[in-house]
């Protein structure tokens, strides 16, 4: 075992809090936030079961690491809350001086689609 290794390596968690494993040492039965989207679970307000520790940009990097037993299937929105969600999407687009709905979202630095914001150079 490298000296890098044995530093991240601390299974009990004695010298970290918890268990604690280097880049890519995590026994199986532990997942990332990431990795437990990618299967469609999410933690479940467990607290923090274990994490990865390893050298990169900035000095030391962490990842925390959950449960997989614990872990609870991700919540999908309800049908009110999707029609809630177009309805702001829509907002977003529409432009407040015009009222035209655009393709794109108005730009909170102008208030307004491009179109109204610059005239002159539709004109042009």
């Amino acid at each position: 075992m490298s000296r890098i290794r044995a530093a991240y390596w601390d299974p009990d968690g004695s010298r970290h809090g918890i268990p604690t494993f280097w880049w890519r040492g995590a026994p199986s039965g532990y997942a990332t936030r990431r990795q437990l989207r990618a299967a469609g679970l999410r933690p479940g307000g467990q607290p923090v079961a274990a994490q990865i520790l390893w050298r990169g940009v900035g000095g030391t990097r962490v990842a925390h690491l959950y449960r997989l037993d614990l872990a609870r299937p991700k919540r999908t929105a309800t049908p009110a809350q999707r029609v809630a969600i177009g309805k702001a999407l829509m907002a977003r687009r529409t432009c407040p001086t015009c009222g035209t709905v655009r393709s794109y979202c108005i730009p909170l630095s102008l208030g307004e689609c491009v179109d109204c914001a610059y005239p002159m150079e539709e004109a042009a």
